[in-house]
């Protein structure tokens, strides 16, 4: 599947109440580039390869599925470290907000994701009020970058 991902990104400081009431799957992927990203996933029965362009706000996604073995293979040649963190799925006005709270290395990183259709939709997007500092012009939150930096302080 090919695409454009067009969607900000928000740092999250305090978790909504309710937060365990949402749909949420564990996610792992690895880096196999980071220039341009190549990234390999497993999320719930899915392994997935994808490859994303530069870009912060808008960049071009494509996806293509795998086998568990050509995943676990794949994995093992990971540059950086390997990210693992559970997703939330939030229902949010017309949105769904992808809420990732990262384990390990990352943790207690929480960022939300909130993809669009166009530029001037997620321009126009008003964030609920738990959100906090708008990250989407920060490569340094991408997971790309992440897997090769971790957190900067």
């Amino acid at each position: 599947m090919e695409g454009m991902e067009i969607e900000r990104k928000f740092l999250i400081h305090t978790l909504p109440v309710d937060l365990e009431t949402y749909p949420h799957k564990h996610l792992e992927q690895g880096y196999l580039s980071t220039a341009p990203v190549v990234r390999v996933r497993h999320e719930g029965e899915d392994f997935i390869l994808t490859y994303k362009s530069s870009g912060l706000l808008s960049r071009q996604e494509y996806n293509l599925p795998l086998t568990a073995e050509s995943y676990a293979h794949l994995l093992q040649k990971a540059d950086g470290h390997i990210i693992t963190k559970t997703r939330y799925y939030i229902p949010y006005e017309n949105h769904t907000i992808e809420l990732d709270v990262f384990q390990g290395d990352l943790a207690p990183l929480q960022l939300a994701e909130v993809e669009f259709e166009n530029e001037e939709e997620a321009h126009a997007f008003l964030p609920p009020d738990w959100f906090g500092e708008d990250v989407t012009y920060s490569s340094a939150y991408h997971n790309s970058t992440l897997s090769q930096q971790g957190l900067l302080s």
